[in-house]
């Protein structure tokens, strides 16, 4: 009988290998088997060994994915065939990874399971564009949400969230983003709130773009960013480079950058 393997819940990152933990390295170059999602940056898969197999199973809104169900019953058997697996999420397994419900899974089958926290894109967006979710003078917090709920009756509440006055980092909300303009504006928000949109986080393609509550899906429908992008909004988003740059005073100290009435999109050199 082969000895019960375990499961590894593997954050990997927004995507620039740098960003990957030492643990999270160590435990990809350790698995016998990989079970990696499509936001996953292929370059990282060089930590792992010539011997490991790589089964693709990606999760991606609006696109043909991998059912739940089935990756959970292939974590399940491969473990208990002995092997160590490893499954390999974009960001961070517990920030909107689905983690949670895999590690229930695998706990009531009886498979020893751990969690290796990812730098989430929640955060490594905003910073890669000089935004801080917090700042003494704007913002005491940040709420990280998901652009829709798993059905209609779990849609985030745009209303109270825009009255929270706290920085909103929204994940999976380009599709959504007129919805989510109307129940932010009901809420109070005033349609001059800086937005910020960031694509493809930390990676060479990565595109940004600087707007306003107000114009929001003009100005996403013109820029022609899309998914995986960050939503970030909030007064914080003035602390953006692209705030400093448009004024001719980039590196400016927070309390002094302008608000820009219009956007700007561009690529991360």
């Amino acid at each position: 009988m082969n000895k019960q393997g375990k499961v590894t819940l593997v954050g990997a990152g927004p995507g620039d290998p740098d960003l990957l933990t030492i643990k999270a390295a160590r435990a990809i170059a350790a698995a016998d088997v990989l079970l990696v999602d499509d936001l996953v940056n292929p370059e990282i898969l060089a930590c792992a060994s010539p011997q490991a197999r790589v089964v693709q199973v990606g999760k991606r809104g609006g696109c043909q994915s991998t059912p739940q169900e089935f990756i959970e019953r292939l974590m399940i058997a491969e473990a208990r065939a002995g092997h160590s697996v490893v499954r390999l999420k974009g960001g961070d397994p517990y920030l909107f990874g689905r983690g949670g419900e895999e590690r229930a899974q695998l706990l009531a089958h009886g498979v020893q399971v751990e969690v290796v926290p990812g730098i989430s894109s929640g955060l490594a967006a905003p910073s890669s564009i000089g935004i801080p979710l917090t700042h003494r003078s704007w913002s005491q917090g940040a709420v990280f949400v998901t652009g829709h709920g798993k059905d209609a009756g779990s849609e985030p509440n745009w209303p109270a969230l825009a009255q929270s006055g706290l920085t909103l980092v929204i994940y999976m909300g380009v599709a959504r983003c007129a919805a989510i303009q109307a129940g932010l504006m009901a809420g109070g928000a005033g349609a001059d709130t800086p937005v910020a949109v960031v694509q493809s986080a930390t990676r060479d393609a990565q595109r940004q773009l600087i707007t306003t509550l107000g114009e929001l899906p003009q100005a996403l429908a013109a820029s022609g960013l899309g998914s995986p992008s960050i939503i970030v909004v909030g007064d914080v988003v003035r602390c953006a480079d692209a705030w400093g740059v448009q004024h001719g005073a980039p590196g400016r100290a927070p309390s002094e950058c302008a608000v820009a009435p219009q956007y700007v999109t561009g690529t991360l050199n």
